[in-house]
C-alpha cells in the first residue's frame, strides 16, 4: 500500500473507509429519533435532525475530499469507476437518514402507538445491516493487498452473503411495519402518505447497505 501511494499518490482505500463509517454514525441516529418521535418531542425530533445534519456533513466533506484526490488511474484491482460507485451508495445512505429526520421535523411527525415497535425492529434491523457493510468496506485493504485473490475473498464473499441476509430481514421488518401503518390508515388520514414516504427512506437505506456489498463482490468476480 505504501508503494502505491508514492507512486499514484495516497490510497483511497482508507478514506472510503472513514466515509461509511461517517455514513453508518447516521444510521445509527434513527434509533434516537425513532425515541423523540415515539415521545412527541418535537425539541428532542430538532436536535436528532441537526445531530443527523452534521453527520451527513462530515460524510459529504469526506466524498468531496475522496473525489478530489482519487487518481484517474489506480495501481490496484479495482478501476476509479468502481470506487466512485461505492462512495455513491455509501453516501447515499446518510442522505437517506437525513431526509428521514427533515421529514419528520418539518411536520412534527409523531409515531403512533400502534406502529412502534415495528418501528424500532425496522430501525434496529436497518442499522445491523449498515454495520455489516462497513465491517465489508473495512476488508477492502485487506482485499487489494491480496489481489482479490486467496482466502481473504472467501471470507468475505461470506460476509457479504450475511449483509444479504441482514438486507431480507430488514425488508420483512418493513412489511410488518407497513402492515402496522395500514392498520390505522383512517385514522391518520394524509399522514399516512408521509409515513410510507418515511419507512419507504428506511428500507432504502438497508438496500443502499447491501448496494456497497454486492459492488464489491462484482470486483471479486472480475
Amino acid at each position: 500500500m505504501s508503494m502505491i501511494t508514492e507512486l499514484f499518490g495516497r490510497s483511497p482505500v482508507r478514506p472510503m473507509q472513514r466515509h461509511m463509517a461517517a455514513a453508518v454514525s447516521c444510521a445509527r441516529e434513527m434509533a434516537p429519533l425513532i425515541e423523540a418521535m415515539s415521545e412527541g418531542d418535537l425539541d428532542k425530533i430538532a436536535i436528532c435532525r441537526t445531530q443527523i445534519d452534521d453527520l451527513e456533513h462530515k460524510a459529504d466533506e469526506l466524498k468531496h475530499d475522496i473525489r478530489g484526490h482519487l487518481p484517474k488511474r489506480l495501481f490496484m484491482a479495482m478501476e476509479r469507476r468502481d470506487m466512485l460507485e461505492i462512495l455513491d451508495y455509501q453516501d447515499s445512505i446518510a442522505d437517506r437518514v437525513q431526509d428521514m429526520a427533515e421529514l419528520a421535523a418539518m411536520r412534527g411527525m409523531i409515531l403512533p402507538e400502534a406502529m412502534r415497535d415495528s418501528v424500532r425492529e425496522l430501525a434496529r434491523t436497518v442499522v445491523i445491516t449498515c454495520e455489516m457493510a462497513e465491517t465489508v468496506v473495512n476488508e477492502l485493504d485487506e482485499l487489494v493487498e491480496t489481489g482479490f485473490r486467496g482466502r481473504e475473498v472467501e471470507r468475505v464473499e461470506a460476509m457479504i452473503r450475511e449483509l444479504g441476509a441482514f438486507e431480507t430481514e430488514a425488508d420483512r421488518a418493513g412489511e410488518v411495519a407497513l402492515q402496522a401503518l395500514f392498520s390505522i390508515e383512517k385514522e391518520l388520514g394524509v399522514d399516512t402518505f408521509f409515513w410510507y414516504q418515511w419507512l419507504g427512506w428506511a428500507e432504502e437505506v438497508a438496500n443502499l447497505a447491501e448496494k456497497v456489498g454486492n459492488r464489491l463482490l462484482l470486483l471479486i468476480a472480475n
